[in-house]
């Protein structure tokens, strides 16, 4: 793509708002060398990347890529027998400490493969290494301490250095505290010169103080001596230094060894994280943009929706639908000035070139991008006072060169074409330049005053007008592109708005040629027309949604009249089904009276209770499978099995299934302490209070999935402690519940009393399953790290 098209359309805005969003230095560097391609296949792989990274970034925010730097020159050293320095062995360890987070963030599930393969992939081939990670970080504390617990022997040399250095002060101490030291002495306390201890002795005492002179002060007056009681311990220190020195070498080759024995893959999980960053870039930039994934082609069409220029505000910019490729490949656009003729230009330009770029565009969904092998620009005042070009002149010079370079599969966009010269000899070269471009097929877009150019569009076949609108009354444009129609100039009812008077006016119209004139008549009736039919259409829209409206109350009366009409159909046969169970009831204690007393008839008692008992189950039976025909719908949803829970009707007593029907539909329910036998048909399954528990929990996950996206992070600088623990209370409630493992609290340095007052709460908050205080790369002891259980 050249270069003066990229400058034209501003498409390092693009670059730089894509800089912004990276994270590592590495990101930042492929961010700044992306270029358009020309390959369809790269195109649409890198906007599907880009695609996935905004799904995941609405569904996990974005992942855990902390500073990537290149280690290449620092490893080859590693292999001439060199080793690896504190900052950048902890840049090693922050490096695969991103490798480890970023393997949890999505997790290697076969669901998530199909849902992200790209980046899923992307993750999948990173590899981790947990030990050297966790040896690197526990032996560096930062670019200039080595920990204690580095090795034993750095351990134990420390150790030593500690006990001379007590046994060194507490010999010195001892001299400034004697009777015969203070009036030698300039002050009483313990200092180090060249590395050494020493005591500060008055310049004109120095003699009677046995020692070494290792300094003395600017004035003269003190001199720093040390005593010869603790020349052999300070000797024993500097020997001590040197084996420390010696041994924070070896700790750090050891290292560096261990870095360079996985260099290839440490190198490639740099790669990897690199262009991850990049990606992620790229999904929150068109999150920020409201952008979307276009359709690609290689057939020259673009059919923009609702296009919006990036650079201008979303909020006040008016959307434009250009499209272009199919049934015409020249759009000539006209129109006053201001009035957007050059954005449209500029947002067609750099959406195209955004789009070649694998990023999203901002325009509405299956918006379409034609795939061009190269985009011409001729935009914007050209003068050039170093080479004597007049704005003609540049123009020109600009548009030869597009002609000498144009390729078969071009965009050409051209600003006021022919414009800075005679009008009709410019608006000859014009059409002649149009003409040209026609004939190879090339898609064009340009801009004009000329109306011989809006005749050249409504004449030439492949050639379209196109127009942007101006408001006559309140002399503003409202930069709405209308494709089909040419523009008016307005130039007469502006200048009549401004106050120029109505016989100048008059005496203008009359110097026009006839035909312009018959033909500014004609755009006047066209645009009059056109704007009656917007209003028509306006309003038909507003009928059909007042019909809409109605109908939809009129189905919501219907409803309630069903559903009251089958209520009091479901009360009577409730009723009458209580009215039956009711006589049962009644006559079961009837015939217990009558065996009680006819004991002698037992078994003629026997056959008749029998017989009335037959009769009153065949009359509830079919008053059951009455009242059951409103529940029937209920149980077709679901076969009733063992476990569920059920509603047995006519008894209101809700029991669970603890066998399975048999042939007949019997079966056993579990109420309370009693197990009642009943046939499918008279029960009805409702839905148990854990289902109704774990629907509601799914349910409240989801709404504050969808509601908001919790930071890992959370600033507790400036507050007091309640406040923190307040502002702490609702955030790892929040990150509970969307499945965070880990979230940084950062409570600063300063006095220690906000890191203890939060760390305080932590051991007692329900959710924090652990905590620590930061490593180097996290901040230190300006963070604390909670484990979230």
């Amino acid at each position: 793509m050249n270069e003066r098209a990229l400058k034209v359309l501003e498409y390092n805005l693009i670059i730089n708002r894509l800089v912004e969003y990276t994270k590592s230095n590495l990101g930042k560097d492929i961010s700044r060398k992306l270029m358009p391609t020309t390959d369809i296949d790269i195109v649409k792989k890198t906007l599907e990347e880009t695609e996935e990274a905004c799904s995941l970034i609405y569904a996990f925010g974005n992942p855990s890529i902390y500073e990537i730097n290149d280690f290449i020159l620092p490893l080859k050293h590693v292999e001439k027998g060199g080793s690896l320095n504190p900052k950048e062995l902890l840049d090693a360890a922050t490096l695969l400490r991103s490798v480890r987070e970023v393997k949890k963030y999505l997790g290697e599930t076969e669901e998530n493969n199909i849902k992200y393969p790209i980046i899923y992939n992307m993750i999948f081939n990173l590899i981790q290494f947990d030990n050297i990670e966790s040896n690197i970080s526990s032996s560096i504390i930062s670019e200039t301490e080595i920990s204690d617990n580095a090795s034993s022997e750095l351990k134990r040399i420390r150790r030593e250095i500690q006990n001379k250095t007590s046994a060194i002060r507490n010999k010195l101490n001892s001299i400034l505290k004697s009777q015969n030291s203070e009036k030698l002495l300039q002050d009483s306390f313990v200092t180090i010169r060249d590395g050494r201890y020493v005591i500060p002795v008055k310049s004109e005492n120095r003699s009677f103080v046995k020692g070494i002179v290792h300094d003395q002060s600017s004035s003269g007056a003190t001199a720093f001596i040390e005593p010869m009681a603790v020349v052999e311990l300070n000797n024993d220190i500097r020997i001590l230094e040197s084996k420390e020195a010696e041994e924070i070498k070896k700790i750090l080759r050891n290292l560096s060894i261990e870095l360079f024995e996985i260099k290839d893959q440490l190198i490639e999980n740099q790669k990897i994280l690199s262009y991850m960053d990049f990606v992620f870039a790229k999904g929150n930039l068109a999150i920020e943009l409201e952008g979307t994934k276009p359709e690609v082609n290689t057939n020259g069409i673009i059919n923009l929706k609702k296009a919006r220029h990036p650079a201008l505000d979303k909020k006040t910019v008016v959307p434009i639908d250009v499209y272009i490729g199919k049934d015409y490949n020249t759009l000539v656009i006209t129109g006053p000035n201001t009035g957007g003729k050059t954005v449209t230009l500029k947002t067609v330009g750099l959406l195209t070139l955004m789009a070649q770029s694998g990023l999203m565009i901002p325009c509405n969904a299956n918006s379409e991008i034609a795939i061009f092998n190269e985009i011409f620009a001729d935009i914007g005042d050209e003068q050039s006072i170093e080479q004597s070009l007049s704005t003609f002149s540049s123009h020109m010079t600009n548009i030869v060169n597009i002609l000498e370079n144009l390729q078969y599969n071009s965009l050409v966009l051209f600003d006021e074409l022919g414009a800075g010269t005679d009008p009709t000899e410019g608006a000859a070269l014009a059409i002649a330049i149009l003409e040209r471009l026609l004939k190879k097929n090339i898609r064009t877009m340009a801009t004009t005053h000329y109306s011989q150019l809006k005749l050249f569009a409504l004449n030439t076949k492949g050639v379209k007008n196109g127009s942007v609108e101006f408001n006559v009354d309140t002399l503003r444009p409202t930069y709405k592109l209308t494709i089909g129609i040419p523009g008016k100039s307005n130039a007469f009812e502006i200048s009549k708005r401004l106050g120029l008077g109505e016989s100048i006016i008059n005496e203008a119209k009359e110097l026009i040629s006839e035909e312009n004139q018959s033909f500014e008549d004609v755009l006047s009736k066209i645009e009059y027309d056109r704007k009656q039919v917007e209003e028509s259409k306006k309003k038909q829209e507003e009928l059909e949604n007042e019909i809409k409206e109605i109908k939809l109350k009129l189905q919501l009366e219907l409803d309630k009249a069903k559903n009251t009409r089958e209520k009091i159909i479901e009360e009577a046969r409730e009723e009458a089904y209580n009215i039956i169970l009711e006589a049962k009831d009644s006559t079961k204690d009837l015939i217990k009276h009558l065996k009680f007393l006819e004991k002698d008839a037992e078994k003629n008692i026997a056959k008749e209770v029998t017989l009335i008992e037959k009769d009153f189950s065949e009359k509830l039976k079919k008053n059951t499978s009455n009242k059951n025909l409103l529940e029937t719908s209920n149980n077709s949803k679901k076969e009733i099995s063992i476990g569920d829970d059920v509603e047995i009707l006519g008894m209101n007593e809700i029991g669970e299934v603890i066998t399975n029907p048999d042939k007949k539909g019997d079966i056993q329910v579990q109420v309370g302490i009693m197990k009642i036998n009943a046939n499918i048909k008279n029960l009805r399954l409702v839905e148990s209070k854990d289902e109704k528990k774990a629907s509601n929990n799914i349910k409240n996950i989801i709404k504050n999935k969808s509601s908001k996206e919790v930071n890992r992070e959370l600033d507790l600088r400036g507050l007091n402690i309640e406040e923190a623990i307040y502002e702490i209370d609702k955030f790892i409630d929040d990150a509970y519940i969307v499945g965070l493992k880990e979230v940084v609290l950062i409570h600063g340095k300063g006095t220690g009393a906000l890191r203890q007052g939060v760390q305080k709460y932590l051991n007692r908050n329900k959710h924090a399953k652990s905590f620590r205080i930061g490593s180097y790369s996290e901040g230190g002891t300006g963070v604390t790290v909670v484990e979230i259980k």
